[in-house]
């Protein structure tokens, strides 16, 4: 079983620092600590277990230290930034542990830029040796690109013309759409196995800055500097210590204190628990602080996200998750209204941050979504984002009959405060950007809003009653049961951004869908494929029709 949870202490790859306003993120890949047995991590190359340790470091150093306002990737071999990828474990790995792997890195690639748009952290690449591949990806990511310029060092994305596929974490979106490299010019870096070394690198705009060895580190020291102004992050203080979360993992699922996640393997489906606010909440940042993780909000954040990893990890034949909540409709909204109070706090936004990202993951997940509102649900406020991420919603309508009708509500932070990766918030993407019904639901912000009046305002699907809810919901499960996981998968992706798009949305829609078709043929991933017969000295054999 994949999981996703360490400790700086457990890093076999990556060493963490702190310099006052900079921490520093040294790769220094261990070749035999692969998470998988098969293959070694040569040349400072990668696998998940590397990026797992990452998404760590990248969460404390969000929350444990307030003081840092830059982040430095550089590495701990001679004249070797990152090679990327591991070639070797692509080579052996399953169709669905390349792709999910792929996923995963461009998350955590997608939060550093997250971060740095929405939390004022910033970051830079210290390239001080040789960059290919996913370590140029890495270096895409950040802020600003330094290389050293030692007459040898060059930058590359080689997975064509070397692999027979694609640039996996954004390579090609960030070079045209992040850093406006040329089209042409971009056609030839990433046809050009060998790369560009410093001078035209800089030329072509595929780094910022260049220098000398013997002026690289005072450049790297210098540029932080300059950063780190642009940061308003508080550059002191007391932070959050993540401490290990508490998870029980059996035959029946993943089970946390707020989230649990019940698998019914015959079926092929999970459910989802969410559990709302309970009792007094911290009612200032001094409070909330003092909280740490056990802060509803962080927490419930912290224990979804592990969850939502875990299921598409270790449960790739459970194609249907169902999402349900539990807990009072006002204490969500009384929350909410909290967090929106207190939004420009350091701990605050960033615990915010994680809530965003975290929701982000359910809407690029290649997983059909339901949401359940029955009796004592909570889809209000941050949770019913959960409602509104979902492919279909039912809610139970006891408006007829008897009392305790289930009730949603909107707060302040349905819109604006958790956007998809397009840009666009859940409710202006279900309207398709028309403002009307938007500017509706606006008007409607915290009213508790029962099945008619919800159903009328387009924010659910269905309302069954009492007497019709069993069967209508066992009908979509069975009928969603029955359908292509293939066909599913690209309608979903197809039709959960509307509207406007963004390098994100580029990123997961249009180069994540090739990339996947890319692995699956036989000039990438067939017997005589180029990434089979990568480092075997034989030569890749193509079927050359352009389809």
């Amino acid at each position: 079983m994949i999981t996703f949870d360490t400790h700086p202490e457990r890093y076999n790859h990556w060493k963490l620092s702190f310099d006052g306003e900079t921490a520093t993120l040294l790769l220094d890949i261990q070749e035999d600590k692969g998470i998988v047995p098969g293959y070694k991590l040569k040349l400072n190359s990668y696998d998940l277990g590397v990026d797992i340790e990452l998404h760590d470091a990248l969460g404390r150093i969000r929350f444990e230290h307030p003081e840092v306002k830059v982040v430095v990737f550089t590495s701990g071999k001679s004249r070797m930034f990152c090679s990327g990828a591991n070639i070797y474990m692509l080579g052996q790995s399953t169709h669905a542990w390349k792709v999910n792997f792929c996923k995963f890195t461009n998350e955590t690639r997608n939060s550093l830029e997250d971060s740095s748009v929405h939390s004022g952290l910033k970051f830079i690449a210290a390239l001080n040796g040789t960059t290919a591949g996913g370590g140029y990806e890495v270096a895409l990511a950040c802020d600003e690109i330094l290389m050293v310029d030692d007459r040898s060092s060059a930058v590359s994305l080689p997975e064509v013309p070397l692999l027979g596929v694609l640039p996996g974490t954004g390579g090609l979106t960030r070079l045209v759409d992040k850093r406006h490299v040329r089209r042409d010019l971009a056609d030839v870096f990433c046809t050009t196995a060998e790369g560009v070394r410093a001078d035209r690198a800089k030329e072509w705009k595929l780094v910022d800055h260049i220098a000398k060895p013997q002026a690289f580190a005072e450049l790297v020291k210098t540029r932080a500097a300059a950063l780190a102004q642009f940061s308003d992050r508080p550059g002191h203080g007391q932070g959050v210590a993540l401490t290990p979360l508490e998870r029980k993992a059996d035959e029946t699922g993943c089970h946390y204190s707020l989230v649990d996640v019940k698998i019914d393997p015959a079926a092929r489906k999970a459910e989802i628990t969410v559990q709302g606010p309970q009792g007094a909440q911290p009612a200032n940042p001094d409070e909330m602080l003092k909280a740490g993780t056990a802060w509803w909000p962080l927490r419930v954040a912290r224990e979804l996200d592990d969850a939502i990893l875990m299921l598409r990890h270790n449960h790739l034949d459970v194609g249907l998750w169902m999402l349900h909540t539990r807990g009072d409709v006002d204490a969500m909204l009384a929350l909410d209204a909290q967090l929106a109070k207190f939004r420009d706090h350091w701990f605050v936004r960033e615990t915010i941050g994680l809530l965003r990202r975290t929701l982000g993951r359910l809407d690029v997940s290649s997983r059909s979504i339901l949401a359940i509102i029955g009796k004592d649900s909570c889809f209000a406020g941050t949770l019913l984002e959960l409602a509104l991420a979902a492919d279909r919603s039912f809610m139970l309508d006891l408006t007829a009959g008897e009392g305790g009708s289930p009730q949603i509500a909107l707060s302040e932070l349905n819109f604006g405060t958790y956007p998809m990766v397009s840009g666009s918030t859940r409710i202006a993407a279900r309207f398709c950007d028309q403002e009307p019904p938007v500017a509706a639901l606006q008007a409607r912000t915290g009213e508790k809003l029962d099945a008619t009046l919800a159903r009328g305002l387009g924010l659910v699907t269905f309302t069954p009653d009492d007497l019709d809810w069993d069967d209508e919901i066992r009908l979509a499960l069975e009928e969603r049961a029955s359908l292509s996981p293939d066909a599913l998968t690209a309608m979903e992706a197809s039709l959960r951004f509307s509207g406007r798009e963004s390098m994100a949305t580029r990123i997961f829609g249009r180069l994540s869908a090739w990339q996947n078709w890319v692995f699956n043929r036989p000039n990438a991933a067939g017997e005589q494929g180029a990434l089979k017969v990568y480092g075997s000295g034989a030569k890749a054999k193509f079927n050359w029709e352009r389809v």
